[in-house]
């Protein structure tokens, strides 16, 4: 990798990501595989007056082993000093930047029995962490290198290296980092999703309706809705920062108990290194009440029963096939990306800074609202070149938002 576009890159995710403030601590979290990216992080985040900068090595290979060799009865321990290290940095004030190197793959063989007791056992474990993050008090990011698995699903047809390489062309491309000022580059497209967020929050709308081959779908909005795109303010230090790199959405929240029709997936969903694919659900009055998926259904059901909120949605966000990331042509089976190619949706919690005063309300004033509560929040793809999208006003107007996958 040129080590000028990696710092370019570097600078992306510190400057632009985080928005790393002079005396603020950071933490990065990262495969061991990331070690370069990592450390032409540190050098930025010094640079810019970072008062330490702490990396968290994982490995990815190692996880799995725990699923395939560890007892299961232990699948449900998450250490509590590890949940109050998480709580105590973000205390602290720690920005916090998460390093994708995803292998979509990793956890095909895994009993999704075994992934879902894990995975219910850490999220339960570290929701108070969350608790802060959704009320807007970490600058968090989520940015991803290349991986030879990654790369190879998405090349399948070249080597290892040129698969890589074609990776990296199109990480760079799509996150302007190739661009002579990625940081001014990153402040007008921020510019033109903050206009579409206004246009939105100004329409009064009742609810929305989706419409596409497998798909017929009433979304209502709860009153007092907020859209977002872009990025978000951090409530301790009041900077800006944009919590995922690449971004192309506007999203708000869907009334919990407001959406009612059948939606169709129309990309996979890499979901804890399983493929789930070709899925769909039924709603009424919020809740799924039927779903199917052609690859990935067991790791689906446990995902619906991780609790009572992942029967619900938490997000809805509209983002146009002009989007570079879908014009790329291709899948990137890593929902950093896939979800910023297309429309989507997230089963799960709600973010409570998409409703009026949100982030001050309890869960319980929030649920009362119409916000839906859950320890998951995971998108799924239902956008591309044949979906209509159109706003319901509250005094009965419709207006067309979208015309086969397009802002109109």
């Amino acid at each position: 990798m040129n080590e000028q576009l990696l710092e370019k890159y570097a600078r992306i995710a510190v400057k632009v990501g985080v928005n790393l403030q002079k005396g603020q601590p950071l933490i990065v979290n990262a495969p061991i595989g990331a070690s370069d990216f990592v450390r032409a992080i540190t050098k930025v985040a010094y640079e810019c007056g970072a008062s330490i900068v702490r990396a968290e090595y994982h490995d990815d290979l190692q996880t799995k082993l725990r699923y395939t060799h560890s007892d299961e009865s232990y699948l449900e321990y998450f250490p509590d000093w590890r949940a109050k290290y998480m709580e105590n940095f973000a205390a602290d004030g720690a920005a916090v930047i998460s390093v994708l190197a995803p292998n979509p793959d990793l956890m095909a063989d895994v009993e999704p029995s075994k992934l879902s007791k894990a995975n219910k056992a850490t999220a339960k474990a570290i929701q108070p962490y969350r608790e802060i993050v959704n009320k807007g008090g970490v600058s968090w990011l989520g940015i991803a290198v290349p991986s030879p698995e990654w790369a190879k699903k998405v090349y399948p047809e070249l080597s290892e290296e040129d698969g890589i390489n074609a990776l990296w062309e199109n990480i760079l491309k799509i996150t302007r980092a190739d661009q002579d000022d990625p940081i001014k580059a990153w402040e007008d497209h921020v510019t033109i999703l903050q206009g579409k967020v206004d246009y939105l929050n100004d329409l009064n709308i009742d609810h929305l309706i989706f419409e596409a081959p497998g798909t017929d779908l009433k979304v209502k909005l709860p009153k007092g809705y907020v859209w977002e795109g872009g990025g978000s303010v951090n409530t301790k230090n009041d900077a800006y920062f944009v919590p995922n790199i690449p971004t192309e959405e506007v999203f708000t929240m869907p009334h919990r108990l407001g959406v009612d029709g059948t939606l169709a997936s129309t990309m996979p969903l890499s979901y804890n290194g399983v493929l789930i694919d070709e899925f769909s659900f039924t709603f009424e009055s919020g809740k799924i009440v039927d779903f199917t998926a052609k690859q990935g259904y067991e790791t689906l059901k446990g995902l619906l029963e991780t609790d009572e909120g992942s029967m619900y949605l938490g997000e809805v966000a509209l983002v146009p096939v002009t989007s570079p990331i879908y014009q790329s042509k291709k899948v990137f089976f890593n929902t950093l990306y896939d979800e910023n190619a297309t429309c989507h949706f997230a089963i799960g919690r709600a973010y409570p800074s998409t409703i009026e005063d949100g982030i001050h309300k309890s869960i319980a004033q929030l649920k009362e609202a119409g916000a839906n509560f859950s320890v998951v929040h995971v998108d799924f793809m239902v956008g591309g070149d044949s979906l209509d999208v159109k706003a319901v006003t509250e005094d009965g107007r419709t207006v067309e938002l979208m015309k086969d996958g397009d802002w109109v």
